[in-house]
């Protein structure tokens, strides 16, 4: 990964067996942009190119990459999907540039009736459809309804307070107050399973300013969110770049990165990945911004 990957929300590499024979990798990419990007088809690329060049570092065979990008902005995609779309090409210079197409998924293609998948699938993929729509607000009770059926399950707590977070960090078009509304309408009678956390994190939010007005406050909560959630973007992609050129001995130093909180140094660290060629190059790099 790199810095033209680090607005994904999140990157996937799943390593699948074929029916007939070998394996092959399924590589998914969340697009967490609202808007649209012309060389998606070129960052794509990077990312697969970088993927077989970790492999052949390990001395692993060349495996075949399904690359898949998820994409939930509030405009229709129509960005090309095939690499040789971005260049003006005469017929002749075809069969001289690389050409590849990724399999894109645009939830704002599908209604809310055809997204299928399992309850915490559904979930995630509702909110992510709707998070930058007016049709949030409506859609909200509905999506915490669904969480509901599954709120016995182990991680059921920790996967609320992910959306939670979400929803107040992304929904542009939501208040606390409106989330607040959508968990009392959902929670059944005397039951704190989701208030607990919920009354927590929209709390937070008040406290940084909601007294203000609700609108105002949710702005700056807003502002500390995607602040939050640049750092966490910016330390999973430092990860995965690490392990791609440095293979477990990279991953060593994540402990030490991420007390790090200047996402400047992180942006910095990210970038410098590419460019050195030792962790100790990497360590001198990010060690003398911080003196």
């Amino acid at each position: 990964m790199d810095e033209t990957l680090h607005e994904h929300f999140t990157d996937l590499l799943y390593e699948v067996a074929l029916r007939e024979h070998g394996a092959m990798f399924i590589g998914v990419l969340f697009e967490h942009k609202s808007y649209l990007d012309k060389l998606t088809a070129l960052q794509v690329l990077r990312y697969m190119v970088r993927v077989w060049d970790y492999g052949l570092r390990q001395q692993a065979q060349l495996l075949p990459i399904l690359p898949i990008v998820i994409y939930h902005g509030p405009e229709t995609w129509t960005v090309t999907t095939h690499f040789q779309g971005l260049f003006e090409l005469p017929a002749a210079l075809r069969p001289y540039m690389p050409e590849y197409q990724y399999w894109l998924c645009d939830l704002s293609a599908y209604s809310d009736a055809e997204v299928k998948g399992s309850v915490t699938l559904q979930v995630g993929w509702l909110l992510m459809k709707h998070i930058f729509t007016p049709a949030l607000r409506e859609r909200l009770p509905e999506v915490l309804a669904l969480w509901y059926t599954i709120h016995e399950q182990p991680h059921a707590m920790g996967y609320l307070e992910a959306m939670l977070r979400y929803v107040m960090a992304a929904g542009e078009t939501v208040s606390a107050a409106e989330v607040r509304q959508a968990l009392a309408q959902t929670a059944p009678e005397g039951g704190a399973l989701m208030n607990t956390i919920a009354q927590e994190l929209l709390s937070q939010g008040e406290h940084r300013g909601l007294q203000q007005g609700l609108r105002q406050g949710l702005q700056q909560g807003e502002v500390r969110g995607e602040r939050r959630g640049l750092r966490q973007g910016l330390l999973s992609g430092i990860r995965v770049a690490l392990k791609l050129k440095f293979g477990l001995e990279g991953v060593a130093l994540i402990p030490e990165i991420a007390q790090i909180e200047d996402v400047t140094l992180l942006q910095v660290i990210q970038d410098g990945i590419e460019l050195v060629s030792t962790l100790p190059e990497l360590r001198g790099l990010y060690c003398q911004f911080e003196r």
